[in-house]
């Protein structure tokens, strides 16, 4: 099994539910396998929040991205993040589109074991 797979659905099924109380949907995988889309059907961090008509554009749980990037990252990932649908901005669902950059080699420092 593909580890960026692997990664996805441990993220999914465990992160979402511990830190938010809900699952994604891990769907639109391209053929590389390198690029997918976590579709969330609720968000919690939005319940009481409307956005004024002076910031329609801005993402208000752009947050999410930042810490999706900043997980993979720390095991050796490098991502981008960005999201494609908000309900907050009119949208059906929230959707967070992942692209996997590259896969950052391990470094271990100099005569660790020693």
């Amino acid at each position: 099994m593909n580890m960026l797979l692997t990664l996805m659905l441990h993220l999914n099924q465990v992160g979402f539910k511990m830190f938010l109380g809900v699952t994604a949907s891990v769907t639109n995988w391209d053929a590389d396998g390198t690029s997918f889309s976590f579709i969330l059907e609720d968000n919690p961090l939005v319940d009481f929040v409307e956005l004024p008509d002076t910031c329609q554009g801005l993402y208000y749980c752009n947050i999410l991205s930042g810490v999706i990037r900043g997980a993979l990252e720390m095991v050796s990932m490098k991502t981008e993040v960005t999201w494609i649908r908000d309900m907050l901005r009119g949208d059906d669902a929230y959707e967070l589109r992942v692209k996997l950059l590259k896969q950052v080699p391990e470094e271990y420092p100099y005569k660790d074991d020693e």
